[in-house]
C-alpha cells in the first residue's frame, strides 16, 4: 500500500525538528501529514489531603491548557508556511487514556513518524509508542537522532522470527521492500521445525518477499551469547542497511519491561530508522 497520510505527534516542550522530519517525508511521497499535538494531564489528587492540594491540581490544569494552547498555535503557523497537505487536531488526556486517544488518531493514517525530539520526551514517547502499536494497527518509524526518514531506502533489513508481529511488519512495508535494491531476511539462531521457521528457515517468508519482486536474500546468524538486539545492531553496520524492519513486541508489554526483549533495546537506543508494526 501506498503511504497517503502521515501522522506525528508533538508535545508543549518540543520544538519543529520532528514537524520538519515528517513534513519532508510528506513532501517526498506526496502525502498528506496529520499533526496530534498531545500533553498529558496529570490524574485528579485523592484521599485525606485531596481539599488542600486540589488547587493546586487545578492551576497545573489550566497551566497545562494553556501551554496546549501555545503550542497548537506555534504548530499551526508551522504548517501555515508549508507547502503541504496538512491538518492539526489537539486533546487532553489523562495519562490512564492516552494509549487509546493516540491510537484512535493514528487509524486514520497509514503510517505514524516517531521523531529524535519525541524519542528524547520518555513520558511522551512511551505513551505514544504504546498507543501506536497496541491501539492503532498501524505502523510506525522510528527515526533516530541523525537520521532522514524515507519510505525510499535502498538496503533494508528484516528481523524475521516467523511471529504474526513480523509477518504484519512486513505486509506494512511491502512497498518500500519492493522499491528497495536489496533487502536480507535476517534470523538470529533459528529454529528448524515446522512450529517456528519450517525446514528450511526463511525460505517460505522469501518466496513470500520474492513472488512480490523483492530481491531478497536470507541471512541466518547466531546469537554467539551476544543479545538478538546487539546481533541485528551488528548485522545493520555490516551490510550498510538504511532502514529495519521489525515486529513490536513479540511477547507482552509487562515482560518486556521486566525481562528486557528486542522492541524494548531497539526502542531505546535505535541505531537507524526501524518501521514497526504489531
Amino acid at each position: 500500500m501506498a503511504f497517503r497520510t502521515i501522522l506525528t505527534v508533538t508535545g508543549p516542550h518540543m520544538g519543529n525538528d520532528d514537524l520538519k522530519l515528517a513534513a519532508a517525508l510528506c513532501e517526498q511521497i506526496n502525502a498528506h501529514l496529520s499533526v496530534l499535538v498531545l500533553v498529558l494531564a496529570a490524574p485528579p489528587s485523592g484521599g485525606e489531603y485531596a481539599a488542600v492540594v486540589s488547587p493546586a491540581w487545578l492551576e497545573e490544569r489550566r497551566a497545562d491548557l494553556k501551554r496546549l494552547k501555545e503550542r497548537t498555535s506555534s504548530v499551526s503557523a508551522f504548517l501555515s508556511q508549508s507547502a503541504i497537505s496538512a491538518d492539526l487536531v489537539d486533546d487532553y488526556p489523562d495519562t490512564a487514556r492516552a494509549d487509546e486517544v493516540i491510537g484512535r488518531r493514528a487509524r486514520y493514517a497509514d503510517i505514524a513518524v516517531v521523531g529524535p525530539e519525541l524519542l528524547a520526551s520518555e513520558t511522551l514517547k512511551n505513551k505514544v509508542i504504546e498507543g501506536l502499536l497496541f491501539s492503532s494497527g498501524k505502523p510506525l518509524l522510528l527515526v533516530p537522532q541523525g537520521s532522514r526518514p524515507s519510505v525510499e531506502p535502498k538496503r533494508v533489513l528484516v528481523a524475521w522470527d516467523s511471529r504474526i508481529e513480523a509477518s504484519r511488519a512486513v505486509r506494512e512495508s511491502l512497498d518500500i521492500l519492493t522499491g528497495a535494491d536489496a533487502v536480507r531476511l535476517v534470523m538470529v539462531d533459528p529454529v528448524e521445525d515446522e512450529y517456528h521457521h519450517g525446514a528450511e528457515p526463511g525460505a517460505d517468508a522469501a518466496a513470500y518477499l520474492a513472488r512480490h519482486g523483492v530481491k531478497v536474500t536470507i541471512d541466518r546468524l547466531p546469537s554467539s551469547n551476544h543479545s538478538v538486539a546487539d546481533v541485528l545492531r551488528q548485522h545493520v553496520n555490516d551490510i550498510a542497511a538504511d532502514l529495519m524492519v521489525m515486529g513490536g513486541y513479540g511477547h507482552s508489554r509487562l515482560r518486556e519491561r521486566i525481562f528486557g526483549g528486542v522492541t524494548k533495546s531497539m526502542l531505546e537506543n535505535p541505531s537507524l530508522p526501524i518501521l514497526m508494526a504489531r
